[in-house]
């Protein structure tokens, strides 16, 4: 399926390609001889199309031959659309310069010169533009489950923890997880998330055999203290004629950081600055005073009638008090709009049976302790506006991990406690990816990765992802 898929895409970019080529030098020719850019041309020297299609047709399978060896039509996960756009620029040079070398030579006065550079600039333009709009398509196809790669993770330990974080913080890169397998009986007959254990790793050749699991990919996350086990299961995977790839722990480093360079064909290891460095923090703090400043003065007449809405539809406060956790396991005040009856937080016992959210979060999407007020302030999540004031503080950060309440730390596991390294947030991945609908690992999970692959750039896009998840209130309850 997934092979049948690729040679899809594979014939559609040459198809796309060949288009958009001649489209690209049937404009170059018109800029050339009808507007007459920079140069204009001698009515002795003008040139009709029709002698430049035959051109237009060589240059294309020239192109098409230079994308094809400088690795355009591979399709490698996670590479970058600017990736992309170098290996065009890259391989468009080399073909208009074969081109303009053996045309020249062969007939030096007959064709414009300057079309070739009109030529290469609008090819770069439409076929870069064309791989963001093939990756948004790959994008929303693959998060509906169209195009992915069925995958089995061996390992359930730090490195597989972390493939599946990245798995689910981005769901475009197409992986499809039918489980995890691990000697150790207490992760191998676990669940993280949405991901279950099928057992330990002596059950790898029947998985691989199963028409259920249709696994097309094996990622091994195994130390590397287990390479004569490493060695074995790729050696299964290669009979059964089934991808296997090995994740290195890089004798136990962090993978978040390291980096590998290409050093013609040699990988160079190092170990990049972390995440969060210290001028990091202080842009992140320094922009999280300023919104929260910002957001309090310019949302004060809303928080005002919102306030007024509350106190009139139910008795009690208009703000919400409780204990959070925060950076480091440090206790804090949250402060929220009230959008449950007075007392709510003595009535979760007896509603425990309603609860929805796994592990130890407690969630019921149609709450009967929710005010009027309350279910429409908790779907457009205006109900959080006064944490704006713990962000001013420092307590909090425009973008984070959830904020937890203290039982539910006490409840954690020790990977789940990475997720205290660094200040709550008001939105996070967790809130863009699913919100309410994640379990609690997969929350964890996101969280982390966030933590892992922390910058300014992806603070923006969470955040302008969150904005369409309010205004709708996509799994806000």
């Amino acid at each position: 399926m997934f092979r049948k898929y690729k040679r899809l895409l594979y014939l559609s970019l040459i198809v796309s390609d060949t288009i958009l080529i001649n489209l690209a030098f049937a404009l170059a020719y018109w800029i050339r001889y009808e507007l007459q850019w920079i140069r204009a041309v001698d009515e002795a020297n003008y040139v009709p199309y029709v002698e430049y299609l035959p051109l237009s047709l060589l240059l294309t399978a020239v192109l098409l031959v230079a994308y094809k060896l400088d690795g355009v039509y591979e399709f490698p996960r996670g590479r970058s659309w600017l990736a992309e756009s170098y290996r065009i620029v890259r391989g468009t040079t080399t073909g208009v310069i074969l081109m303009v070398v053996g045309l020249f030579f062969y007939r030096p006065y007959f064709f414009s010169r300057l079309i070739f550079i009109y030529a290469f600039v609008l090819i770069v333009i439409f076929l870069s533009f064309a791989r963001l709009v093939k990756n948004l398509i790959l994008a929303q196809l693959r998060e509906r489950g169209i195009g992915v790669r069925r995958v089995l993770i061996v390992g359930a330990g730090e490195i597989g923890r972390m493939v599946m974080r990245t798995i689910v913080a981005q769901p475009e890169l197409g992986y499809q997880v039918v489980g995890f397998i691990d000697d150790d009986p207490e992760k191998g007959n676990s669940e993280i998330g949405r991901f279950k254990g099928l057992g330990s790793i002596d059950n790898l050749r029947n998985l691989l055999q199963s028409e259920e699991y249709n696994i097309e990919e094996v990622l091994i996350t195994l130390p590397w203290m287990y390479h004569r086990k490493i060695i074995s299961i790729m050696a299964q995977c290669e009979r059964q004629n089934i991808m296997a790839r090995l994740v290195p722990d890089i004798f136990q480093m962090s993978l978040s950081r390291v980096e590998i360079e290409d050093l013609n064909g040699i990988p160079l290891i190092g170990i990049r600055e972390i995440a969060f460095s210290r001028w990091g923090l202080v842009l992140k703090r320094a922009i999280d005073i300023v919104a929260s400043g910002l957001g309090l003065v310019v949302l004060s007449p809303l928080l005002g009638l919102v306030a007024l809405a509350i106190k009139l539809d139910s008795p009690g406060p208009v703000l919400f008090r409780q204990v959070r956790v925060g950076k480091g396991g440090k206790h804090f005040v949250l402060y929220k709009f009230r959008s449950m009856r007075e007392g709510a937080e003595q009535e979760q016992e007896k509603l425990a049976e309603l609860n929805e959210a796994t592990g130890p979060l407690f969630k019921i999407r149609d709450d009967p302790r929710l005010t009027r007020v309350g279910k429409i302030i908790r779907r457009m999540s205006i109900d959080e506006l006064p944490q704006l004031y713990n962000v001013l503080r420092g307590e909090m950060s425009l973008v984070g991990p959830r904020p937890p309440v203290p039982k539910e730390v006490e409840a954690y596991l020790e990977w789940h406690k990475k997720r205290l390294e660094i200040s709550p947030g008001l939105t996070g991945l967790w809130q863009v990816s699913g919100r309410s609908d994640l379990t609690f690992d997969e929350m964890v999970l996101l969280d982390i990765y966030y933590i892992e692959n922390w910058s300014p750039a992806l603070d923006t896009i969470i955040t302008l992802r969150t904005i369409p998840r309010v205004l709708f209130g996509d799994g806000a309850y």
